[in-house]
C-alpha cells in the first residue's frame, strides 16, 4: 500500500468517510477539526443515491436510514399548489438503494463519529494545520497546538472555507451564485413522503424534503442578501413563504420562533483546471469543487471523493501517480455537476417556462450521468 499513517483535516461528511475508509482498510489515521465540540448540528440534508452507496459500502447506511427518511420519486407543484406530477428519481446508487434519502444532518454525522470512535481513529478536536513540510518519504504536519507530526500523507477536507487550499498552490477562492437560500427544520404531514419543489412564485423556488416520520426540511430560493426589513428570521420565512400555497400552508403555519433555520449566501468554486495535491499533501470535496445546491449532489460528490481517495492511497504504486490518477477520475464526473449546476443557477435567475423546461433537462441529464456507478 502507498500509505499507512493519514492525518485527515476536517470533520465533516468528506473528512469523515475518508477517515473511516482508511481505517477500514488498515490505515492508522488521525483526524484534526477546528471545532471544540464535535456534533452534528444544522439543517437537514438531502442526499442522493450515490451518496447512499458509499454510506451502504463504509457499512453506515442502515444505522442513517433507521432515522433519515429514503424515498424513489420527486413532486412537482405550481406556486398555487396544483400537483403538476410525480416523477421518478434515478437510481444512482443502484436498484437496491432509495433514489434519495432526506434526513437531519446530526443524525448523519453522528453514525460517522461513532464509527471514527469504533475504528479507533485519533481525533484532535480545536486543532488546525497551519502548515506542512514535504519530505523525501513523509511530510511534516504543522498544527495550531503547536506539534509537528509525520504522515505518509495529508488529507485536506476542509469545506468551501478552506485554508488548505492556498497552501497546496490553488488560486481559485469561492463565488456567489446570485443566489440565497432560507431552510428551515419544522413538521410536515405524511403525504409528503418525497421532495417537492414549487415553481412560479414570487421567489425562485420553494421545496422541502422529508427528513424523518414528522419532520421536513423546508427552504426557498431567493436573492442572495437577507433584506434589511426587520422580520425575525421565522417571520422572514413565513413571508417568503405566503406566495406559496398547498403543502406549503401547512409548513408556513407550523414554523416556530425557535425552529432551526438560517440564511445563506450562495457560493460556489471548482479547482478544475489547477492540481489538487502538492507532494504528500492532498486536497479534497467541497474544498475544491463546492457547488450550488440545486440538483442535491454536494454531499453525494464530497462522499464519493472520500471513499475514492482512500481507495487508491491504500494501493500499491507510486503516490505521486496514484494522487494524479484519482484527480483525473474525479474532475471529470465532478465536472458535469458542477458545470449543469452552474447553467441551472443561471435559469433560475432568468426564469420563464423555458428555462423551466431546460432547466429539466439538465437536471434528469445530471441524474443520469451519476446513476452510473462511480465504484466500479
Amino acid at each position: 500500500m502507498a500509505v499507512k499513517n493519514v492525518l485527515v483535516v476536517g470533520g465533516g461528511i468528506t473528512g469523515c468517510v475518508a477517515a473511516v475508509s482508511l481505517a477500514q482498510r488498515g490505515a492508522k489515521v488521525t483526524l484534526v477539526e477546528k471545532a471544540r465540540e464535535w456534533f452534528g448540528v444544522g439543517h437537514g440534508i438531502t442526499l442522493q443515491g450515490n451518496a447512499l452507496k458509499v454510506f451502504d459500502l463504509i457499512g453506515a447506511y442502515e444505522k442513517m436510514a433507521e432515522k433519515g427518511c429514503g424515498f424513489r420519486e420527486l413532486d412537482m407543484f405550481t406556486a398555487d399548489g396544483h400537483h403538476i406530477g410525480r416523477n421518478p428519481v434515478p437510481p444512482m446508487g443502484g436498484p437496491d438503494l432509495p433514489g434519495t434519502m432526506g434526513a437531519l444532518r446530526s443524525d448523519i454525522q453522528n453514525v460517522l463519529v461513532d464509527m471514527i470512535h469504533d475504528l479507533g481513529v485519533e481525533v484532535r478536536l480545536g486543532t488546525e494545520l497551519t502548515g506542512y513540510t514535504n519530505n523525501a518519504n513523509d511530510v511534516t504536519a504543522h498544527l495550531s497546538d503547536g506539534s509537528n507530526d509525520t504522515f505518509d500523507l495529508i488529507i485536506a477536507a476542509d469545506g468551501i472555507n478552506s485554508t488548505a487550499r492556498k497552501m497546496v498552490g490553488i488560486t481559485h477562492e469561492k463565488k456567489s451564485s446570485g443566489l440565497g437560500i432560507w431552510r428551515v427544520v419544522t413538521k410536515r404531514k405524511p403525504e409528503m413522503d418525497c421532495s417537492g419543489l414549487a415553481f412560479g412564485g414570487p421567489e425562485y423556488k420553494a421545496g422541502y424534503t422529508p427528513i424523518s416520520k414528522d419532520l421536513c426540511y423546508a427552504f426557498v430560493l431567493t436573492k442572495p442578501q437577507r433584506p434589511d426589513n426587520g422580520l425575525s428570521d421565522a417571520d422572514e420565512m413565513r413571508r417568503l413563504l405566503s406566495g406559496y400555497h398547498g403543502h406549503f400552508d401547512f409548513i408556513r403555519d407550523n414554523i416556530k420562533d425557535d425552529d432551526f433555520m438560517n440564511f445563506t449566501e450562495i457560493e460556489w468554486l471548482w479547482a478544475k483546471d489547477e492540481s489538487w495535491h502538492d507532494g504528500r499533501v492532498i486536497v479534497t470535496g467541497d474544498a475544491v469543487h463546492a457547488c450550488p445546491p440545486l440538483i442535491a449532489q454536494g454531499g453525494a460528490q464530497c462522499s464519493e471523493d472520500a471513499y475514492l481517495l482512500a481507495d487508491y492511497v491504500m494501493r500499491d504504486g507510486d503516490l505521486d501517480d496514484l494522487l494524479t490518477q484519482y484527480e483525473e477520475r474525479r474532475k471529470a464526473r465532478t465536472d458535469i455537476v458542477v458545470t449543469n449546476t452552474l447553467a441551472l443557477v443561471d435559469l433560475e435567475i432568468k426564469g420563464g417556462p423555458e428555462a423551466g423546461q431546460e432547466a429539466g433537462k439538465l437536471m434528469g441529464m445530471t441524474m443520469g450521468a451519476m446513476a452510473q456507478p462511480f465504484w466500479l
